[in-house]
C-alpha cells in the first residue's frame, strides 16, 4: 500500500480546499443577508439531520410559525406578520443553515476519500482533521448565538455573534493558508534577509481580523443606523454618549456609539497599514512577483473598502451595500493571509 505524499504538495488538495474556502465566504455573506433581514431567529430548533428538510406541508409551517411567535422578536417586532411574510425570513435562515451542512459535506467527504486513496499529504493531514472539528463546533456555537435572541432579546447578542463570525474567519483563513501549502509543497528554508515583512503581514492579518470583529459588535448593535454622517458622529468627532451605564463591557460591546466609534478608528488604521504595505512592497527590493503584487492588493481593497464603509453608513445600512462591505472585509482578509503566508517563502 502507498504512503501518505511525503513532499507536502497536493493540487487537487488544494483546489478542494480554496473551493471550501469560497463556501465559506459564501456562508458568510448569506449569513450577513439574514441578520440584515432580521431573519436569524425564524427557526427556532437545531435539528442538525432532520433540519435539512423545509415544512413540507401547510401543518408544518403552522407548526414553525407558532413557534416564532412565541419568542420576543415576534411578540415586540413583527406582531401581526402574515404567514407570508414569516416564510420569506424563514428561507433566508433555512438557506444558510443548508449552506453550513453543505460546507461540511463538501469539506468531509473529499477529506476522507483523500485518506482512504492515501492522496492527502502527510503534513496537511493533522491541519485538515482541525479544520473538520472547527467547522462542528461553527454549527454549535452558531445555535448558541440564535438562543440568546429566543429567550429574551429581540435580536442575538453581539458578542456571540462576533464569536459566531470570527469562528467562521478564522477557518477561512486558515482554509486559504492550507491551500496555499498544499499548492507549493513543503517549505524550502528561508531565506536569510526576509526582514520585516513577515511579522508586519502577520500583524496586518491580525489588525484586518480584529476590524471584522469590531464589525460584528457594530452589526449586532445595529449601530450603523445611528450617527450617519461623516466623518463626524452626529457633528462631533468623538460622540457625547461614548461610554454606556453598565461599566467597560457594556461600553464596548453593547454601546452603540462606542462600537461604531472604535470600528471607524481601526478602519482608518487598517487603511493606513494597507497604504504602507502597498508602499513598502512597491519600493522593497525582498518582495518579488507574487508577494508584491499582493502587497499592492491590499492597499487598493482597503482603500475600496472604507468607501464601501462610509456609503453603507451614510445609506442607513442599505441591504446592497451592506452586504458588499461584508464581502470586501472577508476578500481583504483572505488577502492578507494570502500575503503573510506568501513572505514567509524564500
Amino acid at each position: 500500500m502507498t504512503s501518505f505524499l511525503k513532499d507536502g504538495r497536493s493540487r487537487p488538495v488544494a483546489l478542494w480546499l480554496i473551493t471550501v474556502a469560497a463556501l465559506v465566504l459564501c456562508m458568510v455573506v448569506v449569513g450577513g443577508a439574514t441578520r440584515l433581514t432580521g431573519s436569524g431567529l425564524s427557526i427556532t430548533q437545531w435539528k442538525p439531520i432532520s433540519g435539512a428538510l423545509p415544512p413540507l406541508s401547510a401543518n408544518d409551517w403552522a407548526r414553525d410559525f407558532a413557534l416564532y411567535k412565541a419568542t420576543p422578536q415576534y411578540r415586540d417586532v413583527n406582531a401581526g406578520m402574515t404567514m407570508a411574510e414569516f416564510q420569506s425570513i424563514f428561507w433566508w435562515e433555512w438557506s444558510h443553515r443548508l449552506l453550513g451542512r453543505l460546507v461540511g459535506a463538501v469539506f468531509a467527504i473529499p477529506f476522507f476519500t483523500f485518506l482512504a486513496l492515501r492522496q492527502m499529504p502527510a503534513r496537511l493531514i493533522w491541519r485538515c482533521a482541525i479544520l473538520l472539528g472547527l467547522g462542528a463546533l461553527q454549527g454549535l456555537v452558531g445555535w448558541w448565538m440564535v438562543q440568546s435572541g429566543l429567550e429574551s432579546r429581540v435580536s442575538v447578542a453581539p458578542e456571540r455573534l462576533a464569536t459566531h463570525l470570527g469562528l467562521a474567519l478564522i477557518l477561512y483563513c486558515a482554509l486559504i493558508w492550507t491551500a496555499m501549502e498544499a499548492w507549493s509543497g513543503q517549505g524550502r528554508q528561508r531565506a536569510a534577509h526576509t526582514g520585516a515583512w513577515p511579522l508586519a503581514a502577520m500583524a496586518f492579518l491580525a489588525l484586518v481580523f480584529f476590524q471584522c470583529l469590531l464589525g460584528a459588535l457594530v452589526a449586532g448593535n445595529h449601530a450603523g443606523l445611528i450617527d450617519n454622517d461623516w466623518p463626524l458622529m452626529n457633528g462631533d468627532f468623538f460622540p457625547s454618549d461614548y461610554v454606556k451605564a453598565g461599566g467597560l463591557w457594556a461600553t464596548l460591546a453593547h454601546g452603540r456609539s462606542a462600537v461604531q466609534f472604535n470600528h471607524r478608528m481601526v478602519a482608518y488604521a487598517v487603511v493606513v497599514s494597507a497604504i504602507g504595505l502597498a508602499s513598502a512592497g512597491l519600493n522593497s527590493r525582498l518582495l518579488m512577483g507574487q508577494s508584491r503584487g499582493l502587497a499592492l492588493a491590499v492597499g487598493v481593497i482597503a482603500m475600496l473598502q472604507m468607501l464601501l464603509g462610509i456609503a453603507t453608513l451614510m445609506s442607513h445600512v442599505v441591504l446592497p451595500l451592506a452586504l458588499a462591505h461584508q464581502v470586501g472585509a472577508a476578500i481583504l482578509l483572505g488577502v492578507a493571509t494570502a500575503l503573510a503566508w506568501r513572505v514567509r517563502r524564500p
